[in-house]
């Protein structure tokens, strides 16, 4: 089949690649629709490699999808031809200790979409697992199931922070995933959310989503606005989004006392942080991989309104215009959020 092949750093092609997939008795076969690009794949794409995961061999790309069941295992019994569906892309062995816990996300052999050497989905066809396949409501759109994934993300993240009706949230970072953490987190009974960048752009559109104060850190205090907005107490959850070390570093300092801290972002180079400012305020520290048990939670929450992804989709491309959109997606307008790429 004709796929999008990361064939080494800096060499992608679409072309065509054999891949063997036999349709399982659990199993469906989709036709992809519309895919993502995330920014692992712009990683993979620019570096080769994200930390132990090192592409050694030719491999497709693309991990958040939505498409249309066109065949199914003799054992399926809820999905049927014709579905629509987003898929999760995370497969774990189903006896690990990890996913008898309920935290198969922890699998250290689950087999995850465009992660060395499993392939990816952009490709025209795929089989899945039922029981990682979702079915989209009625008014959700393809483009809009493709963002469930990196939204798993966030909603995992608010799951972890345990927050409480009424608080007030900090999310460092306005990408992708920090402005869907921001959603998630007014979902899950945040009363104001913080998000900070240095893109205008970015911030602006977040603003226009919610209960969503913007803070450029190029120009504004994070910690002096947090403060004065909650009476010098400061934020009862920080999420940081980034992924850079040094926005890492300053998470606790936003923190009110007894507050948490939820680490999403991989930053690239060790952090270092105050272990006695964070003892002193008993500060709940929290890291997030992926995410467990989330999908249908994630596609409720669309499908009421409560949650709404289609102002971060952005831009798209044609499946033919593959690596052009990865070029993009390398050095993107500062108005660019998510990145789609839509097949025949």
């Amino acid at each position: 089949m004709q796929a999008l092949v990361l064939e080494k750093v800096r060499s992608l092609r679409l072309r065509d690649i054999a891949i063997a997939e036999t349709l399982g008795l659990h199993d469906v076969r989709v036709r992809i629709h519309t895919v993502g690009i995330c920014g692992s794949d712009v990683h993979y794409y620019q570096h080769g490699s994200i930390g132990p995961f090192v592409v050694r061999e030719p491999m497709v790309l693309g991990h958040e999808a939505a498409g249309i069941v066109v065949e199914t295992g003799s054992a399926v019994g809820i999905l049927r031809p014709g579905d629509r569906v987003c898929m999760e892309p995370g497969i774990p062995d189903p006896n690990s200790h990890a996913t008898r816990l309920g935290r198969y996300n922890l699998d250290p052999a689950v087999r995850f979409w465009a992660t060395p050497p499993v392939h990816g989905c952009l490709r025209p066809t795929v089989i899945h697992p039922d029981t990682f396949t979702f079915k989209l409501p009625d008014n959700v759109s393809f483009a809009e199931g493709a963002m469930v994934e990196p939204l798993a993300v966030g909603m995992h993240a608010a799951s972890k922070a345990c927050l409480r009706p009424g608080d007030v949230a900090a999310v460092l970072g306005a990408g992708p995933i920090g402005t869907l953490t921001a959603l998630a987190a007014l979902a899950g009974g945040c009363s104001r959310v913080f998000i900070t960048d240095v893109q205008p752009a970015k911030l602006a559109l977040a603003a226009t989503l919610g209960p969503i104060t913007p803070i450029n850190v190029r120009e504004e205090n994070p910690r002096e606005l947090i403060r004065a907005a909650t009476d010098g107490w400061g934020a009862d959850v920080v999420f940081e989004a980034t992924g850079a070390a040094a926005a890492a570093a300053q998470a606790i300092d936003l923190l009110c006392p007894g507050g948490c801290a939820v680490f999403i972002g991989m930053p690239g180079a060790p952090v270092s942080f105050d272990i006695v400012a964070a003892q002193v305020k008993e500060a709940r520290i929290e890291t997030v991989f992926r995410y467990a048990h989330v999908f249908p939670r994630a596609l409720a929450l669309m499908a009421s309104g409560r949650i709404n992804v289609r102002p971060l989709i952005t831009d798209r491309f044609a499946f033919t215009e593959g690596v052009a959109a990865f070029d993009y997606a390398c050095q993107m307008n500062p108005t660019s959020v998510k990145v789609q790429i839509e097949m025949p």
